[in-house]
C-alpha cells in the first residue's frame, strides 16, 4: 500500500491527499481515458532533484494530444513548477511523481470530448520496483504469450492508461508463473519491452535495443542509457531483436523510471551470461546512480533542483 502524503495537487490547488477522488461515472473509468507519467525525484548531495522532468512533462503532452486531450490550460512550465512544488510541500527528499491527465464526470459514451479534463499529480516515497536485490543479483523473466499491441489500434508512443491493460496482462501471467516480469514480442514476433520497461540486449560488447517500430514506449531511462552508452564508448544499435536472441546474450536488463537499469540473469529459466549482472551494465549503472545521485557532474542537464524551503530542511 501507498504511504500517503499530505497534499496532491488537483487543477492548480493543493488538496489533501483523501480528497483526490473521482466520480464512479468519470469517463476514465469505463473507458480508461487518461495519460499519466513516472518521474524519480532523487535525493543527491545537493538536495532532492528531478530527473528528466522536462522530457517527461513533454512526453505526458505528447500522450494528451495523441489522444485529443490537450485542452487543458497549463503550459509545460507550469506543469513543471507544479511538480517542484508538489514535492516541496509534502517535505520529502526522494519520491516518485506520478501526473495522470484524465476526462472527468460529465456526458457517458465513448467520445469523451465534451467531457471535463482534469489534471492531477501526486507524489510518495516509492523503493526499487523489483526489489533491491535485483538491481545487482538480476531478475528471472518470461518470455509473455501476450503480444504488445500491434500498430494503429493504440498508440505506443503515448502513455495512456488503456494501454497497460496490456501490460497488467503480462505482469500477471510473470507473476503467476514464478518469474519477476514479463518481455512481449510484437505482432510479427519481435521483441518489444517488458509489461513496464524497455529492454537492451548486450552482444559481444555492443548493445542492441528495439527501435519504436516495434509498439515500444519511447522511454525516458531507455534514452538515457543510449546517450550513457555513447558517452562511455560502447556501441549501441536500434534494430529488430529475434526471441532467441535472449538466450544467447551476453548480459539482458530492464530500463524504466521505476525499474531504473535492472540486470535479467534468465529469460525462460535459460541462463543469460552468467546469470548475473554484467559489466556492461553495471557499467551504465554506475554511470546512472552517479548523476542521479549527484556524486557526479550532471553534464546532460537531466536533474531539476526542488526549491529549498524550510519545511524540506527539516
Amino acid at each position: 500500500m501507498l504511504k500517503a502524503t499530505e497534499k496532491i495537487w488537483r487543477n492548480g490547488e493543493f488538496i489533501a491527499w483523501d480528497d483526490a477522488k473521482i466520480h464512479v461515472l468519470s469517463h476514465v473509468v469505463s473507458y480508461g481515458s487518461s495519460v499519466f507519467e513516472g518521474i524519480r525525484c532523487y535525493e543527491t548531495v545537493s538536495g532532492p532533484a528531478v530527473f528528466r522532468l522536462r522530457e517527461h512533462v513533454r512526453r505526458m503532452v505528447d500522450s494528451a494530444k495523441i489522444y485529443r486531450m490537450d485542452t487543458f490550460q497549463y503550459t509545460r512550465e507550469e506543469l513543471e513548477s507544479a511538480m517542484l512544488e508538489l514535492v516541496a510541500v509534502n517535505k520529502l527528499k526522494s519520491c516518485y511523481i506520478r501526473p495522470i491527465v484524465l476526462r472527468g464526470f460529465g456526458e457517458m459514451g465513448v467520445n469523451g470530448t465534451k467531457n471535463p479534463i482534469d489534471l492531477y499529480i501526486a507524489c510518495w516515497e516509492w523503493g526499487k520496483y523489483l526489489g533491491d536485490a535485483a538491481l545487482s543479483d538480476g531478475v528471472d523473466v518470461c518470455v509473455s504469450s501476450w503480444n504488445r499491441i500491434a500498430p494503429n489500434t493504440l498508440p505506443a508512443l503515448s502513455k495512456a492508461g488503456a494501454n497497460y491493460m496490456n501490460s497488467q496482462l503480462m505482469k500477471m501471467e510473470a507473476v503467476a508463473n514464478g518469474y519477476a516480469e514479463g518481455i512481449a514480442l510484437d505482432k510479427s514476433g519481435y521483441v518489444s519491452e517488458g509489461s513496464g520497461e524497455n529492454i537492451f540486449v548486450v552482444r559481444d560488447g555492443k548493445i542492441v535495443t528495439p527501435p519504436l517500430g516495434t509498439s515500444v514506449l519511447p522511454g525516458i531511462t531507455r534514452d538515457s542509457v543510449l546517450t550513457l552508452a555513447n558517452h562511455l564508448g560502447i556501441p549501441t544499435v536500434e534494430q529488430i531483436i529475434p526471441r532467441e536472441l535472449l538466450y544467447i546474450a551476453d548480459e539482458v536488463f530492464f530500463s524504466g523510471t521505476a525499474a531504473e537499469i535492472t540486470p535479467i540473469r534468465s529469460v525462460d529459466r535459460i541462463t543469460v551470461g552468467k546469470g548475473r549482472r554484467g559489466p556492461i551494465t553495471e557499467q551504465i549503472q554506475r554511470e546512472f546512480f552517479a548523476i542521479v545521485n549527484g556524486t557526479k557532474p550532471d553534464q546532460f542537464n537531466w536533474l531539476t533542483p526542488v526549491p529549498v524551503r524550510e519545511a524540506v530542511a527539516q
